[in-house]
């Protein structure tokens, strides 16, 4: 009880910026793949592609915005979170309504790009830099309730686009999305930050009483071998769920899964997802993160096993709830990572950097996997090399905890 009413009282005390950090995540959900992968018949029926060439394309869009964000990214460091925050939701509209617009595929590009830009990439990035710069001793419970957003967003913007497809041309929707960035959620984020000035005075006159000369900048940052051998686990999680996600309606023709079934365990994953961030956040705060991200691949090292040895439709929801556990645990872990290990000063551009990792393994992910079922190498075949993968990433996390 004492941990609930604890819980329960930061929560209250700090909600309206809570409430910001899960929004942004849940708008970022506009650039996920979970989100754009549903359009992916429709836009490859209007530009004539392949399961290969929309993947190289939305490949290519995702290793574009890896590379900005890397650079944009610090500017997190430098400029108002209020700023920041309305500049990359009007990105984030412009790409939604560059894509509705689209009548060529070099325009289709530019929009996927913008989506990727902002959505997963700037808009992630502010909701749990943001977090992690703030929260100190809390930093894994805010980091948790914060990356709320992305189950919410999971939860409902399937079923949503789904409806509304019924209903519309799938450009329509897009520019939908983009109206509705505009008219709702940009107000209400800058509403979540009335009163911001008086936290970041706050923080700046810590980081003033620190000796010059302290804090990782990021050229220290990529000498430093905890980052090399940590990076795999960071990886691994978006590389393997990007897979599951983008391929789901190739994994159901191959395994003889029905689409319902797909669809109705992403509620389960959302479910799962959910469960595992509000007990990651404290488990962080107790164990550490580098502690807990080795132990956050397991559940989903777990699933991909099952889905790689095993074919019968318990499988799905079984991989799904397990990806979903594992996504929950390991986000706060993830983000609590590097104010862990390289402090707060120069947080966004060295979280910029990590961003941008993870970006190019979602991007190398669709297009990668999709050549090898093209060439007809096994769905189990490929999701086992995907455990594999996780397993040796687990491995090279628990020896950067050592050093």
């Amino acid at each position: 009880m004492r941990v609930d009413s604890e819980y329960l009282r930061f929560v209250i005390e700090n909600r309206r910026f809570l409430g910001f950090g899960l929004l942004a995540a849940a708008l970022s959900g506009f650039g996920q793949t979970f989100f754009v992968s549903l359009f992916s018949e429709p836009i490859r029926t209007s530009f004539d592609l392949g399961h290969g060439g929309f993947g190289l394309y939305y490949g290519i869009a995702t290793l574009g915005s890896a590379a900005a964000v890397v650079w944009l990214g610090r500017a997190l460091d430098r400029f108002d979170l209020r700023a920041f925050a309305a500049a990359t939701l009007i990105g984030l509209a412009v790409g939604a309504a560059v894509v509705g617009l689209a009548g060529h595929v070099a325009v289709l590009l530019l929009g996927l790009f913008l989506l990727r830009l902002c959505g997963q990439g700037l808009m992630t990035h502010m909701a749990f830099s943001s977090m992690a710069r703030y929260f100190d001793a809390r930093r894994g419970r805010a980091l948790g309730l914060a990356a709320l957003g992305l189950p919410v967003a999971e939860a409902a913007l399937p079923g949503s686009a789904v409806v509304l497809l019924a209903l519309l041309d799938w450009q329509q929707v897009w520019l939908l999305v983009a109206a509705l960035l505009l008219l709702v959620g940009l107000p209400a984020l800058l509403a979540l930050l009335r009163g911001h000035s008086a936290r970041r005075r706050r923080i700046e006159r810590l980081a003033d009483e620190q000796p010059a000369g302290t804090g990782w900048r990021r050229r220290d940052v990529l000498r430093d071998r905890r980052l090399w051998l940590y990076l795999p686990g960071v990886i691994a999680a978006p590389a393997s769920v990007t897979f599951l996600f983008f391929h789901q309606v190739h994994l159901a023709d191959a395994r003889g899964w029905p689409l319902e079934l797909m669809a109705a365990s992403f509620l389960g994953f959302a479910a799962a997802h959910v469960v595992g961030l509000l007990f990651g956040g404290p488990w962080v705060d107790r164990i550490t993160a580098r502690r807990a991200l080795p132990l956050a691949l397991l559940p989903l090292l777990t699933g991909l096993v099952l889905a790689a040895g095993f074919t019968g439709p318990w499988v799905v929801p079984a991989y799904m709830l397990l990806a979903g556990l594992s996504a929950g645990v390991g986000a706060p872990a993830i983000n609590a990572l590097w104010a862990e290990l390289y402090g707060i000063h120069n947080l966004g551009a060295i979280r910029a950097l990590a961003h941008a990792a993870m970006s190019v393994a979602t991007a190398l992910s669709p297009p990668a996997t999709g050549v090898l079922l093209d060439w007809g190498v096994p769905v189990g075949a490929v999701i086992g090399g995907l455990a594999g993968f996780v397993s040796l990433a687990g491995v090279a996390a628990r020896l950067a905890f050592r050093l």
